[in-house]
């Protein structure tokens, strides 16, 4: 048992009642590599605690009998078990293990209270404070061994459990990059296989992909609404897959008759998103109806916002657009954002229908329709940003 005598510790320590061929009876070391801190303001306890250790199997010690430097020397050593004096001068053990449970870094570390004291308060105190066992000065050592096995085994648990927590995080995480690169090729490919209609090399919706991005970034919309409508402006067209090509790639005016059926585009991408059953299938032949409608199939944050572009970026703020006839803030606003970005890509490029126009001249033109098709909000924007809306234009350019 422990005292401040080094003959008392001689004889404890070769007590054949208690220790027989270096082995405390009854007791093994389940973690034979743990680090252990032993904190006591008399180095003679210190010693004996380590001495009885040492026989059980474990060898890494780092010790203070200065409480002052507790907290430091657990903070930078990380131990896998604390062995606390209670009543030492300037820092108690209470006061110690109250700090140590208060920060993140070391609130699990186990810790034995080593103390003289059995009143019921003192125990009560030591508890709340986060005390995980007690060992009773002096010390017996039939307990010792017993007691810091079982604390050691438990972190032993709880770390391995950590880790493997980690890494089932880190391949959910690779899972779910994995799945998102998926989704967004996928969405991709979606567009495109509508753009390549008029389009063969599907930068069209690339571009207007990047111009809403970019608007939506100049109104102050967060990064998550800038990712989603990015992806989700692509899919503005999906509706011409329900477009004929005697329409879609005429090279001249389309008669009224013809314009009416691309006016169908919008809502026909509403219904291609959407789920739909066979009854609806056979009504829907024009395109804007069946781009809508596909971007619908899913639940996705980016789909169901790609529904609501694919509907509604023909809508003019004045309320004469199409396929609705929504007016001012009742066109929702990737609607409106994506309207800005269509149109100006729609001029500066070649079609099978007309040559580009000069981007000033782009400019110029959508500067006229403040207030009637565009949102003036939306347009000072889009101005706001002129150098890098021309410098998606010059870096995804149609080769031709």
């Amino acid at each position: 048992m422990i005292s401040e005598s080094t003959d008392e510790v001689a004889t404890m320590t070769s007590s054949e009642a208690t220790v027989r061929n270096g082995r405390i009876l009854g007791t093994k070391c389940p973690v034979p590599d743990a680090r252990i801190v032993v904190i006591d303001d008399e180095p003679v306890n210190i010693k004996v605690v380590t001495r009885l250790l040492r026989l059980e199997g474990y060898s890494h010690f780092v010790n203070t009998n200065e409480s002052r430097d507790a907290l430091n020397l657990i903070r930078r050593e990380s131990p896998d078990l604390v062995l606390l004096d209670l009543m030492m001068p300037h820092h108690s053990g209470l006061d110690i293990l109250s700090e140590l449970r208060s920060h993140e870094s070391t609130q699990h570390v186990p810790v034995i209270i080593l103390t003289a004291a059995t009143d019921r308060v003192t125990r009560v105190n030591v508890l709340q404070a986060g005390a995980n066992d007690f060992l009773n000065k002096p010390i017996d050592p039939s307990e010792l061994a017993p007691r810091v096995g079982n604390l050691l085994a438990l972190k032993r648990h709880r770390d391995e459990l950590q880790n493997h927590s980690r890494q089932l995080e880190a391949a959910v995480q690779e899972r779910t990059a994995e799945l998102e690169a998926s989704r967004r090729d996928l969405l991709h490919c979606l567009a495109r296989a509508a753009e390549f209609r008029d389009d063969d090399t599907g930068h069209h919706v690339l571009r207007v992909g990047r111009y809403a991005r970019i608007v939506a970034e100049a109104l102050g919309l967060d990064s998550k609404y800038l990712d989603c409508i990015e992806q989700a402006a692509q899919l503005h067209d999906v509706g011409k897959i329900g477009i004929e090509d005697s329409i879609l790639k005429k090279p001249g005016r389309l008669t009224e008759d013809e314009f009416e059926i691309m006016r169908k585009h919008a809502s026909l991408g509403k219904r291609i998103l959407q789920r739909f059953s066979p009854q609806e299938e056979m009504i829907i032949r024009h395109h804007t109806d069946i781009g809508a409608k596909v971007l619908g199939a899913a639940r996705s944050p980016t789909l169901e916002m790609a529904t609501r572009i694919a509907l509604t970026h023909h809508e003019w703020w004045d309320g004469s657009g199409y396929p609705l006839g929504l007016k001012g803030e009742d066109i929702p606003l990737e609607g409106r954002i994506t309207a800005v970005a269509d149109v100006f890509d729609a001029l500066s490029t070649k079609r099978c229908y007309k040559n580009a126009i000069p981007v000033d001249k782009c400019f110029e033109i959508i500067s006229g329709e403040s207030g009637t098709h565009f949102d003036p909000r939306i347009l000072d924007a889009f101005f706001s940003r002129r150098n890098e809306i021309v410098e998606v234009q010059v870096r995804y350019a149609d080769e031709r």
